[in-house]
């Protein structure tokens, strides 16, 4: 098969992987997920995973109840740090070679993150998740997908939700909102339309780096976008 993508970032919000749950981690979605990423694994795409950790603790929320915000940024990527070990042992149960890396140093339980070290993994054919964010508090598990994109010089980031694609606007609330197939940067910011924070978006519009947002609860979309299909929307320079 021709591959349009051959190394690529996938940003999987915390909230995709409670499934039809409230909390926590469906196991069934997991799998799902699992799946698709050793499909395109298996096509010869290299594939580095961002995860979120809103499924299990937010530190806006947290500051919102409270919580000093750095404090609660933190007990964020611990979060996303077991969702990352929940993956990993996902794939390994399907027989995928993968690596978890962490911004904030665990040794027990994972590498720490070491840029060269992981573009080595990609390079063997192992999924690399990377867990903990950026290490520092108030940047978005989005800032730490467009980062570590950069870094490893992905060709694409791939940003999993709920939703087909990019809006005029919100269409879980607005049955009259029209889905665009491609859109540029410059205009995701004049339309003030909502893809990622400000600061991960503006990472990505610097780097030239396009971002393709899809509907990640179709197991089939992952495999289509790496073979050059019209998947949801692509934002580009």
């Amino acid at each position: 098969m021709d591959l349009k993508y051959k190394r690529i970032l996938l940003k999987l919000s915390g909230e995709a992987l409670m499934g039809d749950s409230e909390y926590g981690i469906e196991n069934d979605t997991m799998m799902q997920f699992a799946h698709q990423i050793a499909e395109i694994a298996s096509l010869g795409v290299q594939i580095a995973v961002v995860v979120g950790g809103g499924n299990i603790f937010r530190g806006v929320k947290g500051a919102k109840q409270g919580i000093d915000r750095a404090q609660g940024d933190y007990m964020g990527m611990l979060a996303t740090v077991i969702n990352g070990m929940a993956l990993q042992d996902a794939l390994v149960r399907i027989g995928q070679d993968v690596r978890l890396q962490s911004a904030i140093e665990m040794d027990r339980i994972c590498e720490p993150y070491i840029r060269r070290r992981a573009i080595r993994h990609l390079e063997k054919g192992r999924v690399v998740i990377f867990a903990a964010g950026t290490g520092n508090p108030f940047f978005t598990t989005d800032t730490a997908a467009s980062l570590r994109a950069i870094e490893i010089n992905a060709e694409v980031v791939l940003k999993g939700t709920r939703v087909d694609g990019v809006y005029t606007a919100d269409p879980e609330k607005d049955p009259n909102a029209v889905k665009f197939d491609t859109i540029s940067f410059a205009d995701v910011l004049s339309n003030r339309l909502n893809v990622m924070d400000m600061t991960a978006f503006t990472l990505c519009q610097e780097n030239k780096l396009p971002i393709i947002v899809f509907d990640v609860n179709n197991p089939s979309n992952l495999k289509r976008i790496v073979s050059g299909e019209n998947v949801g929307t692509l934002v580009s320079a």
